[in-house]
């Protein structure tokens, strides 16, 4: 019997680690994966780094492609796909190209959202050549071309994407300014009083932001090319020389919908990860929709990863759903938000020092934490994630408690978390299994951890070849 032909549509972070589990589990198909970047997947979430210049775009790489070929994956690079004819099971690229499938993954990922801003796009339907869109390796190279000749630029939307592309360019020495059509920044992760010392911590820094205003029109010279200037709705002007997009992004959908697969706002999915028109047919990541909700985070669409590639090796196992997990990764601003701390319900203990730039809000219901969120003091983020993913029920104090600073000695290094406190969170990754690593690079290669935003890496290298801690530890997670 020939082995079950596997293809699947996407190379980015999700489609990699459904193939690294598909090599884990010793599946015994035969796997195509096709990326229509001409360059192995890399780390999205780490192009801000490579904007700002803490990485060089080498160094974001997830796999290289020789590891494909390695274990037998067929990774096809540049391959754009026109269209998927279920029919005749195969695929069809743009080249003519017809590629046969038995089972389809689509890890179309998401497009950006392009907001209605008047002279965004050309009569030709391209973006006006000072205006840089920010959701590929692309993106980041033809933005970093632009940098060396601008003195100002904007950033259209205020989410976490836009304040790390903020950051970066503060860094690099362009005076930054952020529009946020919404009331504060981070609207989809916190609340309007983290929005507030968000804004505050910004503006010591440097970078002026602009809530509750959109960007309606760019300003172009009376003659020449490029923009002077950004209008917004409130009839200011913002001076600039480039203008990027970080107005978030919508699931990629347009092979799907144009296969007759059951479509809304994402590629609808059960919990086998599986669409409800086509057994054979799967989606995963940003492009999927699940239980009637999309994830633009790396973790949700890494558990989605996991969990059909053990289906796919033969694990009778399901997808309920994923926690919520969000990391600021910025120069200046650190933010860390659990589940959703302005959406749940429950008793709110806040603490808020817009002056030094900290602000924590923990939501918990019947004694147990739902949902957090930490701007600008992480120093406990590790003990909060620990209750929040365990369910701990609190005493009457300790939520309040769990936000006041260490008092007296200083909190422990990474070497004393006990083994199975987690430690990254994209991956999932505990002390224990870290300190069987013997290194750094193993650590990465056998758990994925620091792979994800990143944040992890320095408690990670100390915790590498490390003895077991005293479980009787407090657990405190370093920056």
């Amino acid at each position: 019997m020939s082995p079950e032909r596997l293809v699947v549509v996407g190379h980015g972070m999700a489609a990699t680690r459904l193939v690294e589990q598909l090599v884990d589990g010793r599946y015994d198909g035969q796997v195509t994966v096709l990326g229509d970047e001409p360059v192995p997947a890399y780390n999205r979430i780490l192009l801000s780094a490579v904007l700002e210049g803490t990485h060089a775009d080498s160094a974001i790489t997830l796999r290289r492609a020789e590891w494909y070929a390695e274990h037998g994956v067929d990774l096809r690079l540049g391959s754009r796909v026109l269209a998927i004819d279920r029919e005749h099971r195969d695929v069809m690229l743009v080249d003519g190209t017809v590629v046969p499938f038995d089972r389809l993954v689509l890890a179309t990922g998401s497009l950006p959202t392009l907001p209605p801003v008047r002279g965004l796009v050309t009569p030709e339907g391209r973006l006006h050549p000072a205006v840089h869109a920010f959701r590929s390796l692309a993106d980041c190279e033809r933005l970093l071309g632009a940098v060396p000749g601008a003195r100002r630029a904007v950033v259209v939307g205020g989410g976490l994407l836009g304040l790390q592309v903020a950051r970066a360019l503060s860094v690099r020495g362009v005076a930054t300014e952020v529009v946020e059509g919404t009331e504060h920044l981070l609207s989809r992760q916190v609340g309007a009083g983290a929005g507030a010392v968000l804004a505050r911590s910004l503006r010591r820094l440097g970078t002026t932001v602009y809530t509750g205003a959109r960007a309606v029109r760019l300003v172009e010279p009376t003659s020449g090319e490029g923009v002077t200037g950004v209008r917004l709705d409130n009839g200011v002007v913002l001076d600039t020389d480039l203008v990027v997009l970080t107005a978030g992004g919508r699931p990629a959908t347009s092979l799907a919908r144009a296969a007759g697969l059951a479509v809304r706002r994402g590629v609808v999915v059960d919990d086998h990860l599986t669409s409800p028109t086509d057994p054979a047919v799967h989606a995963i990541g940003d492009c999927a929709e699940h239980r009637g909700a999309t994830t633009g985070f790396v973790p949700p669409a890494w558990d989605q990863a996991t969990v059909l590639a053990r289906r796919l090796c033969g694990d009778d196992v399901e997808h309920a759903g994923s926690r919520g997990v969000a990391r600021l990764r910025a120069t200046g601003l650190d933010v860390a938000v659990l589940g959703d701390p302005v959406g749940a319900e429950g008793e709110v203990v806040e603490v808020t020092n817009p002056v030094v730039g900290k602000h924590s809000r923990l939501v918990v219901r019947d004694g147990v934490v739902v949902a957090a969120a930490l701007v600008g003091d992480l120093s406990r983020v590790g003990l909060i994630t620990q209750h929040y993913d365990r369910g701990t029920v609190l005493g009457p104090h300790e939520p309040g408690q769990l936000l006041l600073p260490e008092q007296g000695a200083a909190a422990p290094t990474a070497v004393a978390l006990p083994d199975d406190v987690e430690v990254c969170a994209c991956a999932g990754v505990s002390a224990g299994r870290l300190r069987a690593c013997a290194d750094l690079a193993q650590a990465r290669e056998q758990t994925r951890a620091t792979t994800g935003c990143g944040s992890c890496t320095a408690t990670c290298a100390q915790l590498v070849g490390t003895a077991a801690a005293d479980p009787a530890c407090e657990v405190v997670r370093t920056k």
